[in-house]
């Protein structure tokens, strides 16, 4: 099973946890996953629960299982939205535009990718060392359930790695882990996430890439990644393979 698979589930529970307890006026502002077990195409089941609670955070866990064994598990911080303080601090000023869509809602689930070449499905196309981003619409979690904003964005936080990991002989790192920072919530199940940075050694990766929608930038995501080449990236998929 897809890692975006496994952290699409977390996030649901995540979501439906949240309002169990009624705070949905929270911000998710930290998810972390670990993934440390393969999880197969089996009966899985998600389960997630309230760690701790307070008037301006809910700290939430979840967990994967298969088989009564965990496969992956998760934490998230939701906060509380407040009037930002005054003054000004540093921010990057090159901010990634998605892709030349016709519209932000009803857009088909499927990836496009750009690199050193323009936007494209075709994964061959992006076999360079150029600074990569992809715009993901995720199919739904649950079949015959729509995808929500935030399950679309843990799903798609997955790909961070083929953003940050990604170069002339594909992505030969898989990733350990999943760590999503969100300043808000996006604003449609479509998102976008560009390369921030790429630091390796010893068959050990970090990754991180800058994730966004429509309106604009919205966090960063960073992946742990151990060498993989024999799995890389064949060159003859497309994106949606």
């Amino acid at each position: 099973m897809h890692g975006v698979a496994v952290s699409g589930l977390l996030g649901r529970a995540l979501e439906g946890e949240l309002a169990r307890v009624g705070r949905t006026e929270l911000v998710p502002a930290r998810y972390h996953v670990d993934l440390f077990r393969p999880a197969r195409m089996t009966e899985t089941t998600a389960s997630a629960s309230l760690a701790r609670e307070g008037p301006r955070l809910v700290l939430l866990d979840a967990l994967v299982e298969q088989g009564g064994v965990t496969v992956a598990r998760a934490s998230a911080i939701f906060l509380r939205p407040s009037s930002p303080p005054p003054g000004e601090v540093w921010s990057a000023r090159d901010r990634p535009v998605p892709p030349d869509l016709a519209s932000a809602d009803g857009e088909a689930a499927g990836l496009l990718l750009a690199s050193d070449k323009p936007w494209s499905s075709v994964r061959g196309d992006h076999l360079n060392s150029g600074r990569h981003q992809l715009w993901y619409t995720p199919i739904p979690v649950v079949l015959g359930e729509a995808i929500t904003p935030f399950q679309a964005v843990t799903s798609a936080a997955d790909n961070a790695s083929m953003v940050a990991n990604w170069g002339t002989s594909g992505v030969q790192y898989i990733n350990a882990d999943i760590s999503l920072a969100l300043s808000r919530r996006p604003t449609s199940v479509s998102i976008g996430m560009r390369a921030l940075d790429h630091i390796a050694a010893d068959g050990v990766a970090v990754g991180a890439a800058e994730v966004f929608d429509h309106v604009g930038s919205l966090g960063v995501a960073t992946v742990t990644g151990i060498a993989n080449q024999h799995r890389a990236l064949p060159k003859h998929l497309r994106a949606e393979d």
